[in-house]
């Protein structure tokens, strides 16, 4: 499998047009909960095109972006322009290169899955103030499938030799608690999008494990798209349903 920080490169824009969203429900439970406030010093960890980040800047914070990918930062950077209280850095979760006791909030959005678990640990343990909290969220299928989600996996499964690999490492509840050191909170939000048809095939190819042009699965895979769609859709578009998971809490020091 390709380096985490280099998987995105060729899928900037579509990462950057097609990805979802966070809901509002999930931000203002940061704010009650985790520390998200005016002033606030927030560290977005593998912080991609900024779609978190925008959000969280929305809250009056000071939002440092820390992503490695060249062209997931540049995209950031563009998203984000002029505006003041927000900071790009190239670093990754167990290298941030920020100062000690800098950051009251830490959040990751859709990147934990590519941290290496023990020294992001240490490293968000060294940059948290005392009584910081931390916070993963995730976008995610919703339990009970809908028929369109079980057509678009069923694709996946057939096309994308990745696919498995790649979700079936995402929001382990194991690999999180150990970040946390033992002790988080689980808080879910229903969330969608709304696709036509080229706006799908954009967010599907925005997902690291897809067949990209040029691949031999490409071309059928999107066939099989463009059949999904056909069967699913409603006056031209597909409702594309997520659940939003925030696990969050503040991190333990060993010992206590």
């Amino acid at each position: 499998m390709t380096r985490p920080t280099e998987r995105f490169s060729s899928r900037v824009e579509n990462y950057d047009r097609y990805r979802p969203s966070y809901p509002s429900a999930a931000i203002d439970l940061l704010k009650t909960r985790c520390g998200l406030a005016p002033g606030a010093v927030v560290a977005d960890i593998g912080s991609g095109t900024g779609i978190l980040t925008e959000l969280l800047l929305e809250s009056g914070a000071l939002v440092i972006g820390v992503e490695p990918n060249d062209g997931m930062r540049a995209a950031a950077e563009a998203r984000l322009r002029g505006q003041a209280r927000f900071r790009s850095v190239n670093g990754t979760a167990e290298a941030t290169t920020l100062p000690p006791a800098s950051i009251d909030v830490l959040v990751a959005g859709q990147a934990f899955h590519w941290f290496d678990v023990d020294p992001a640990r240490l490293e968000a343990l060294r940059l948290l103030r005392s009584g910081g909290f931390a916070a993963l969220l995730w976008n995610e299928s919703p339990p009970e499938a809908t028929a369109f989600l079980a057509d678009y996996e069923a694709l996946l499964l057939r096309h994308a030799a990745e696919y498995a690999q790649v979700t079936a490492s995402r929001a382990d509840e194991a690999s999180m608690r150990r970040f946390f050191g033992g002790v988080m909170e689980l808080a879910t939000f229903p969330n969608q999008q709304s696709f036509d048809f080229e706006g799908l095939k954009g967010r599907l190819l925005s997902s690291s494990y897809a067949p990209e042009p040029g691949h031999p699965q490409h071309e059928p895979m999107m066939a099989g798209l463009r059949e999904v769609f056909r069967r699913h859709q409603h006056g031209g578009q597909v409702v594309f349903p997520y659940r939003t998971l925030v696990y969050f809490g503040q991190l333990q020091l060993p010992g206590h």
